[in-house]
């Protein structure tokens, strides 16, 4: 409901008026730990079925979730400026990772903040977790988990600044592809809806976002895959050119093998907006993945 807000308010800041139409996603309802039969649009599919029964004109989602195939009833029509990519270690107290007890449980869903989990303390027992950012947070306090791992984003955007916590560097975990982006689609023949919705497009973060997620794609990676990937675009002393940095990883699911992969482009901008020179540069990371055997890691995390 905070994203569909944020978009509302930048819609309203363009003169665009809106209605919020509130829905359940079954991501939202269904409590079991994500595996290979049911992870693909869980909380996504609900909310692009809503374009497709005129029941909106526009999806809001966290960029994160929303797959990487192409879908042709669907344009991403806008992607605004990014919050931070960072995740975080949520505890009572706030400590970090490395002072946790050993063989404390930590709550995670993702089996990226896993693999990179075990990779930092092997003696930690990574359990799975689900449910919103409340849902989560009651779980800990319940002391059924000792820490959990949680997107800095979303805190954020639910204003828990007060929450104990403590941020992990990008060396220490790395963020999904996507991750603190949102994702605004419309149907692809709605011109209208998506010439509204474009005003609130930032280009520097679309370009990294379509780097990260074509790693995603290029991979078959899917959300279950540990894989983690973070681009950002960067302005040069020529205002005509831009430089796109990219990092990926796959890992293990154990933690015990990492591949890494990085590269940079730089290219020229063009207008209209194009996002070839972000495509060709997730390709080429993906391409130095598997070269590497990162669709052996990929396959046994399935």
């Amino acid at each position: 409901m905070w994203q569909a807000r944020h978009v509302a308010a930048g819609l309203t800041a363009h003169g665009v008026a809106t209605e919020l139409v509130p829905l359940v996603s079954g991501g939202d309802t269904d409590m079991r730990p994500i595996d290979g039969s049911r992870q693909v649009g869980l909380f996504t599919k609900r909310i692009q079925q809503a374009l497709v029964d005129n029941e909106a004109d526009i999806a809001v989602h966290s960029l994160k979730d929303l797959p990487t195939q192409i879908d042709e009833r669907f344009s991403l029509a806008a992607v605004p400026p990014r919050e931070v990519v960072t995740d975080c270690l949520v505890s009572p107290t706030g400590i970090a990772l490395a002072d946790l007890s050993v063989g404390a449980r930590v709550g995670t869903g993702s089996t990226r903040r896993m693999a990179q989990l075990k990779s930092l303390r092997d003696d930690l027992r990574v359990e799975p977790i689900r449910g919103n950012v409340q849902t989560r947070l009651s779980k800990l306090e319940s002391g059924e988990f000792d820490a959990i791992v949680l997107a800095e984003a979303g805190l954020l955007r639910l204003e828990m600044h007060d929450l104990p916590r403590t941020r992990f560097s990008l060396e220490e975990m790395l963020p999904a592809p996507g991750q603190g982006a949102l994702g605004i689609e419309v149907r692809s023949d709605d011109a209208e809806a998506y010439a509204a919705v474009n005003h609130l497009d930032d280009q520097p973060t679309r370009w990294a976002v379509v780097a990260e997620r074509t790693v995603l794609a290029a991979l078959h990676g899917g959300c279950l895959a540990p894989i983690a990937a973070y681009s950002v675009a960067l302005p040069t002393a020529d205002s005509q050119t831009a430089q796109l940095n990219l990092t990926a990883v796959v890992m293990s699911t154990d933690g015990t093998q990492r591949l890494e992969e990085s590269a940079v482009s730089s290219f020229e901008i063009a207008s209209p907006p194009s996002d070839a020179a972000a495509i060709e540069l997730g390709s080429a990371v993906a391409e130095k993945l598997r070269a590497a055997g990162a669709e052996r890691l990929i396959q046994a995390a399935r």
